[in-house]
């Protein structure tokens, strides 16, 4: 029996997933696997039996990445599941910005009871007239799973598209449309485009990575549009350029005390992934995952520790190993499993942390599962089976 814990609400067709080997309970200290949202986990306890944590989303920064790889907690993201809902809230907010759409909307309902309403909408609406988007230059900074819907959208809408991402993934690069032009200089997105959007995460490299120097570079009267993380844009300087005249819009969707109520500045409450699909869509990966870790020990879309894969756990036995990336791991482990026969192994490493399944024809006696344990730089050794 595996036990769930659910720190947020998390949509019931995700939850319908689980089997009836599941069981939610309410106490972190008494699950194997924790589903999350937004709640914040740095300052919480983490006990040693929890073995996974997903979150329902693709930011990851409201949990402790690096201590839970030291206890051997892999921590699972959902990325691509939200993306067509924050896509379409990208060029919302493009439109909102382009046109003065929420101006407009606020004047008309002043004009409750007015039988002249038609005659005075001819008037007023030009000091609502914007421009549009065809043949505009969008610069999108970071091409994962919603920057590349973003960019072939953007084709289909007429604009110029630049893509800019030193890291870009086959799968991405396979998905672009090849109207699209690749960047390799990402200030070239700064002193060419009308309207910059950014879709990387945040990391200690891109915190605040629009700020004073490249909005200097930007074209006057740019839009810059954040549906990432705030975080990477230092928006004391954005509000500044817009007040001296050289950006013409900040649309974010991360209120805060720096933004609200700024001139020049539309926010969103968060909205990106609240969308009935998208919570659906995140809901039902997170679980997927964590059904695949927990019965069969394979690892996909983990953010501290790496992908690991051996398929449908058929064998006698499978062993999981979470260590440290260094040298000569692998033939230690298979020194101390030489009693038994290994059918099938894969070993995986993603920065300082690597991770070994081992699919056995026997089952492991708890006296080798200890001598395991006791390898240095092992950091935990799990009997999948």
């Amino acid at each position: 029996m595996y036990r769930y814990t659910c720190l947020n609400p998390i949509a019931q067709v995700g939850l319908d997933r689980f089997t009836e080997g599941y069981r939610q309970v309410n106490n972190i200290h008494e699950a194997d696997a924790v589903l999350v949202r937004s709640a914040n986990m740095h300052e919480m306890e983490l006990p040693q039996s929890l073995q996974a944590i997903a979150r329902a989303g693709a930011g990851v920064n409201n949990i402790p990445l690096e201590k839970c790889a030291r206890q051997g907690i892999v921590v699972f993201n959902t990325p691509g599941a939200n993306a067509n809902g924050v896509k379409e809230l990208v060029f919302a907010g493009m439109l909102l910005a382009a046109r003065d759409i929420i101006g407009g909307a606020n004047w008309v309902q002043t004009q409750a009871g007015n039988e002249a309403v038609a005659a005075a909408t001819e008037k007023e609406k030009k000091k609502f007239a914007g421009s549009e988007l065809q043949d505009k230059k969008l610069g999108i900074i970071g091409l994962g799973a919603i920057g590349v819907q973003v960019a072939n959208a953007a084709v289909h809408l007429g604009m110029e598209v630049y893509g800019y991402d030193p890291y870009i993934s086959v799968d991405a690069a396979w998905n672009l449309s090849r109207s699209i032009r690749h960047i390799n200089d990402v200030n070239e997105i700064y002193e060419q485009c009308d309207y910059i959007t950014i879709h990387v995460p945040l990391l200690d490299s891109t915190k605040k990575m629009i700020g004073r120097e490249a909005i200097a570079k930007m074209k006057k009267n740019v839009v810059i549009l954040n549906f990432a993380r705030d975080l990477l844009v230092d928006e004391e300087a954005v509000i500044e350029a817009i007040d001296a005249g050289r950006v013409h819009r900040y649309v974010s969707d991360f209120p805060n005390p720096v933004t609200v109520g700024k001139k020049g500045v539309l926010l969103t409450p968060h909205l990106g992934a609240s969308t009935v699909e998208s919570e659906d869509n995140c809901a039902v990966m997170a679980v997927k995952e964590l059904k695949n870790f927990l019965e069969n020990g394979n690892i996909r879309n983990s953010v501290n520790y790496p992908n690991c894969d051996l398929g449908l756990c058929t064998a006698e036995s499978r062993l999981a190993i979470y260590h440290r990336n260094v040298k000569m791991m692998i033939g230690r482990f298979a020194d101390i499993l030489s009693d038994t026969n290994i059918k099938n192994m894969s070993n995986t490493s993603k920065g300082d942390y690597a991770y070994t399944l081992f699919d056995l024809d026997a089952r492991v006696s708890p006296e080798t599962v200890e001598r395991l344990r006791a390898v240095e730089g092992v950091v935990k050794v799990r009997v999948v089976k």
